[in-house]
């Protein structure tokens, strides 16, 4: 019965994987080898011209995944876990690129980095990108540091929002409503008047969700863990001449709700608070060989938690700012050579304070200050792009990156590609400034060997690609426990080791879409004096995933998506010292329903854990079983 169940689950996804990608046809750009992407060199390049692995979620493909959370999209992408997507709206989830820990994949907003600078490890809650603003998402695979600095170790996810299209404007409006009483409105204004551009989209999501913890009683009496979420966002750009455009775009995120006390612990009192600012300004210099780029962003992020009434009460409030200023010139210096040099700064600082910690903005911050270069050298078959970069950091000093990825692409179709780099992780203000905080701390640094194939059997309908990858990181920043107080210090000093592969295989036809992946990923970390200490904790050794989406008519579209999530090991905290729990694999299929009532009406309904499966993504917490999201999209000319 089990095995059969396997068989049927994987026969629908395998339909839903060609329904869910039929709509996107050839503009599915994520591996069509004569498109264009931006986010691997950070000047417009097409993907058979470089040696590197980027998937592309196109704005078609968004479009398709309405009722979907970004977290949730994400997880259906080869490489990429995204543990605790299913949990309770609006708990943190975690996000692993190539078995990497948590920020090691560094978060862009429309080319501008995010992170959160008051965090223990500096990476960004996805929760707090609403899918109503994004246009697509380019994902570059693999070390990216030379070209974007630190927590680019695994790899790079621009999200590039929202931005003018169309000459006049048009607007939007969405309503939807789904499981967990959960509603969402959202509106939009898009468009162009003369010389200027405007995009402007607002949200609101409410959920009353379910508990969070698991209900190890059975009497099923914990409190529901609901969800509140206010967005906008805003873009604007202005021609100013034929060569100079000037651009400026803002998101604001607010995010409240009610929190588990922790694994299989309820709490009646437990809330939080948590706003996201971002927002970057910046100018376009068209040359005639290339052009310069001059931004600046500001990025900050306010945490507030409070359990006030409680056994035990404690109140913490975390404040993060970043600001970063950048500038990057592309130049054609030959027929055979493009060069691309920059340089940025960034300021970082947090206020914390909380019933037990505190750590003041006065004492933790600190800069870096980088510059590089990188050459692209093609001719003929073949490609070179050579990367160096040096940082110098106000806290511990200067370090450099480099990047060394030959590739050939033979009759147009068959690209064979190699990487050598390296990448580096800077220690976050928590890990330097905190009770527990060491000023002492070097970054972590990693080296990555990377080699594939991408092969487009058929040109712009067939394609399969397989990647393998390796990484040695030095350095691994851990927590060394100790007797007296405060308990415990960061060190420098474990190793990580990591190495996998992914291998797809796509299909892009009129009506017809279909994609396929297997991924795999194995690896240990060491401390200081040989003794494993980890083993990619929340992370599956084998995923695989079938997608399918069909265009039955011309206003009628349906997917199906199946995933395969392997077995992983947990920490149990409530036992001392902490032991390891087993957690097991299990298949997840979603469906996707897409109905044009006409040219402005659009309806859709998406379908999730449609077969109800149980499973653990986090010891002591709660999956979402069968839940669905319907609603409609009116468009006002």
């Amino acid at each position: 019965m089990k095995k059969t169940y396997l068989v049927i689950a994987a026969g629908l996804g395998l339909a839903q994987s060609v329904l869910l990608n039929t709509a996107v046809q050839a503009q599915d750009t994520a591996r069509v080898l004569n498109n264009v992407v931006v986010t691997a060199t950070r000047s417009p390049r097409k993907l058979a011209d470089i040696g590197r692995v980027v998937e592309v979620i196109t704005a078609e493909q968004i479009n398709h995944a309405q009722g979907k959370t970004l977290p949730e999209l994400l997880n259906t992408v080869p490489g990429i876990t995204f543990s605790g997507a299913e949990n309770a709206p609006g708990i943190s989830s975690s996000l692993y690129l190539r078995g990497s820990s948590t920020g090691n994949t560094l978060i862009l907003i429309d080319g501008f980095p995010v992170n959160n600078s008051s965090g223990i490890d500096g990476s960004y809650d996805l929760n707090a990108i609403p899918m109503d603003i994004i246009d697509h998402i380019e994902i570059l695979k693999g070390s990216g540091s030379t070209l974007y600095g630190s927590d680019a170790v695994a790899g790079v996810i621009n999200i590039i929002t929202k931005h003018p299209k169309q000459n006049g404007l048009k607007a939007n409006v969405q309503l939807s409503g789904g499981t967990y009483d959960t509603f969402t409105e959202s509106a939009g204004l898009n468009g162009k008047v003369n010389n200027t551009g405007i995009a402007i989209n607002v949200s609101n999501t409410d959920s009353k969700g379910f508990a969070a913890a698991t209900d190890t009683t059975g009497k099923g009496n914990f409190k529901k863990d609901g969800f509140h979420q206010r967005a906008a966002s805003v873009n604007i750009n202005q021609q100013l001449s034929q060569r100079f455009i000037l651009n400026g775009n803002l998101q604001t995120t607010y995010n409240t709700g009610n929190l588990p006390a922790g694994a299989f612990t309820d709490d009646e009192n437990y809330t939080y608070q948590n706003t996201f600012l971002f927002a970057g300004l910046g100018g376009k210099l068209l040359l005639d060989k290339g052009a310069l780029n001059i931004n600046i962003s500001q990025n900050d992020v306010w945490n507030k938690f409070n359990d006030a009434g409680s056994a035990y009460p404690s109140f913490e409030s975390n404040l993060g700012k970043i600001t970063n200023a950048e500038a990057v010139f592309n130049y054609a210096l030959c027929k055979y050579v493009d060069i691309t040099s920059g340089a940025d700064f960034k300021h970082y600082n947090t206020n914390q304070y909380s019933t037990y910690d505190t750590i003041n903005s006065i004492h933790a911050h600190n800069s870096i200050l980088s510059g590089y270069t990188s050459l692209f050298l093609k001719e003929g078959i073949f490609h070179m792009e050579l990367v160096g970069r040096y940082n110098y950091d106000d806290k511990y000093g200067s370090n450099f990156t480099y990047t060394i990825n030959p590739s050939i692409l033979l009759a147009d179709q068959f690209k064979v590609f190699g990487t050598i780099s390296s990448a580096y992780k800077a220690p976050t203000l928590y890990q330097q400034f905190s009770p527990y905080g060491n000023i002492g701390l070097h970054p972590e640094t990693t080296t990555s060997y990377e080699a594939g194939f991408d092969w487009e059997l058929i040109k712009n309908t067939l394609s399969f690609n397989t990647a393998f990858y390796k990484y040695n990181t030095k350095h691994v920043i851990y927590f060394e426990e100790e007797s007296a107080s405060p308990y415990g210090i960061y060190e420098n000093g474990d190793l990580q080791k990591d190495k996998g592969f992914e291998s797809e295989l796509k299909y892009n036809s009129h009506k017809l879409t279909a994609s396929a992946y297997a991924a795999y990923v194995t690896g240990i970390q060491t401390d200081a004096n040989g003794v494993e200490t980890d083993n990619l904790y929340r992370r599956p050794k084998n995923t695989y995933c079938a997608s399918v989406y069909y265009e039955f008519i011309t206003n009628l579209s349906a997917g199906l998506n199946y995933k395969y999530t392997g077995s992983r090991e947990d920490e149990n905290f409530g036992t001392s010292p902490t032991t390891l729990v087993d957690l097991k694999h299990y298949n997840l299929v979603d469906a996707h329903v897409q109905y044009g009532l006409n040219k402005n009406i659009n309806l859709f309904a998406d379908l999730k854990n449609i077969f109800d499966a149980k499973y653990t993504d986090w010891y002591g917490y709660n999956t979402r079983g069968f839940n669905f999201m319907a609603g409609i999209k009116y468009l006002i000319n």
